[in-house]
């Protein structure tokens, strides 16, 4: 599952046939729906559709390996799970080979149910992590306030769903406007997330690096760390 985050255009390997990669790529990305562990590196070799490389259809095929290996993985919902939302946000600095762009994750959570989860390379090149860890945090907020209207319908109603983010720096940067004359460059758009802060929507609250479950979709992790964001995810073994 690690190598496919190192793969590149490869424009000095063999060709391979586009009709068949793309396939293999739809399959995948459609089984993204209920197996949020492998979304990140699907949507990295998703990168490469209109030219793929012999290196590209490996890594694709790596996938299906592990899926072969954990058929009876899936996600688990409890009864007995609260109904609190709340979410984690995370961002990989530089983290994509071929234009160092930054990847965004983010995971929605109602109690102990995963309900949402995205991977996303960001639109532009990030000057610095905390800019990246904002974008991130930005794209993250939208989410969670699109899932509160949602739950509106449904007579839930939330207040300051906390955004969970291992940078203080982004932190300090949505709650400190005198911060942001030395982050002029970060586009205007993602400075929305100060408003909902301050309208007591959504708040954005530190984690540490170690329980960030959405590091899972920014980048990615040895055979120890992987299963234990996995299991944090509440995918188990489903009989």
């Amino acid at each position: 599952m690690s190598t496919s985050t190192k793969l590149d255009k490869d424009e000095k390997g063999k060709s391979v046939d586009q009709k068949l990669y793309r396939s293999m790529i739809g399959s995948l990305l459609y089984l993204t729906a209920s197996r949020p562990d492998i979304l990140l590196a699907v949507c990295l070799c998703a990168r490469f559709q209109s030219d793929p490389k012999g290196s590209h259809i490996f890594a694709a095929k790596r996938i299906f390996k592990y899926l072969a290996y954990t058929p009876t993985l899936g996600l688990w919902y409890p009864r007995d799970s609260n109904f609190e939302l709340h979410t984690f946000s995370d961002a990989y600095f530089g983290g994509y080979k071929v234009d160092r762009k930054s990847t965004s994750g983010s995971c929605q959570f109602l109690g102990s149910m995963l309900v949402s989860w995205f991977s996303k390379k960001q639109n532009s090149v990030a000057l610095s992590a905390t800019e990246a860890e904002y974008i991130a945090a930005g794209s993250c907020c939208a989410q969670t306030l699109w899932m509160k209207q949602q739950l509106v319908n449904y007579g839930y109603y939330f207040n300051k769903i906390p955004i969970k983010c291992d940078n203080t720096s982004s932190i300090c940067l949505s709650k400190n406007p005198v911060h942001h004359s030395r982050a002029k460059h970060i586009d205007i758009r993602h400075h929305f997330i100060r408003d909902h802060i301050e309208k007591e929507d959504v708040t954005l609250t530190y984690i540490p690096t170690q329980e960030q479950i959405a590091d899972i979709f920014t980048k990615p992790f040895d055979e120890s760390t992987f299963p234990h964001l996995r299991r944090e995810l509440g995918l188990c073994d489903i009989d």
